[in-house]
């Protein structure tokens, strides 16, 4: 890949591996094989993208000389115009590790539940959009300053023969100690992948309110005409790390309270439906509620299972549990 007519031949495979990546982790495939897809993604690609973007020349020896009269400089000074392979290497890692927490920070303030799709996402389009721009800066170039691949460069960690300003020529290598934290690096970046902490599963339930204004008394539907149907929307957001089917009861119950405790003295059951929830998914259920009760305390009690509900559904065993009191006319 030496030609200087494929100077952009490394961008346009970062770009072919990306998407290539990116359809292998969406297309279902999971294990192993889905952390292996992840890790030159997140540990490598884009940062090699934003370095390329950063340094489109190629590394040169130049000398630039300085007026002993003025400065007291009698060596000239060595600049290097580029960056060495074992340089594009080492910062790749450092600003993929960087780009990935400011992705994920993104995209916890957008809309959604935050997962590893949407950030693989970002890290996706940004590798792509970043590529382009490399592609752009290293055309800028003059073609003898252009940074052109090549497959025959110096050994990874060690950099080319260099005149230094003190001795005769060397060959440095670098500290094995990078060596070793990028080992480091690696390893634990694909821990990370393969175990990301995770909470424990949960279910969101909840009515749908009202907007709330000087004269809002609660913030549901709490008028109700006996024998009259009227809707009442719950919402059911599945937290669960998997797809759950649900059940949603909804009681009407005459009840007496004394010190705060209710007793249910007589309970109608109004409603009943089942849906099955996605992973990471909300479901608004709309739930018809047709008053058979008139005298007394009365309350709505919405309760929702994880499956199927008891023969007798009751609060005790529900997995979660809404109380509204009501009103019936």
């Amino acid at each position: 890949m030496s030609d200087s007519n494929w100077w952009f031949s490394d961008q346009a495979i970062v770009i072919a591996i990306t998407g290539a990546l990116t359809y292998g982790i969406f297309s279902g495939i999971g294990g192993v094989a889905r952390i292996a897809l992840a890790i030159p993604l997140v540990l490598f690609l884009p940062g090699y993208a934003l370095v390329s973007a950063l340094f489109p020349d190629r590394p040169t020896d130049d000398y630039q000389s300085f007026d002993e009269e003025k400065t007291g400089l009698g060596n000239p000074l060595l600049v290097d115009g580029g960056l060495e392979a074992v340089e594009r290497f080492v910062l790749s890692v450092a600003f993929s590790v960087a780009l990935v927490p400011a992705i994920t920070l993104f995209a916890s303030v957008t809309p959604g539940v935050l997962s590893v799709e949407p950030v693989l996402s970002g890290l996706s389009v940004l590798t792509i959009v970043l590529a382009l721009i490399a592609i752009g800066s290293r055309y800028r170039c003059a073609p003898d300053r252009r940074y052109v691949p090549s497959l025959s460069a110096a050994p990874l960690f060690f950099t080319r023969t260099r005149p230094s300003l003190y001795s005769g020529p060397n060959h440095r290598p670098y500290n094995a100690a990078i060596v070793v934290g990028l080992i480091l690096l690696l390893a634990s970046a694909g821990f990370a992948v393969a175990n990301p902490p995770q909470h424990d599963g949960f279910t969101e339930f909840a009515i749908e309110t009202e907007n709330v204004t000087g004269e809002t008394e609660t913030m549901y539907e709490s008028n109700y005409t006996a024998g009259e149907t009227q809707e009442l929307t719950a919402t059911i957001t599945n937290r669960e790390h998997e797809e759950r089917s649900y059940t949603t009861v909804v009681l009407l119950q005459r009840v007496s309270y004394d010190d705060g405790n209710a007793t249910v003295h007589e309970t109608a059951e109004l409603d009943r439906k089942s849906v099955t929830v996605p992973d990471g998914a909300t479901h608004e259920q709309t739930l018809n509620v047709t008053p058979t009760m008139r005298e007394g305390e009365l309350r709505l009690t919405l309760l929702l299972y994880d499956g199927e509900p008891s023969s007798e559904p009751a609060a005790d065993d529900a997995y979660r549990v809404i109380r509204l009191p009501i009103e019936v006319e």
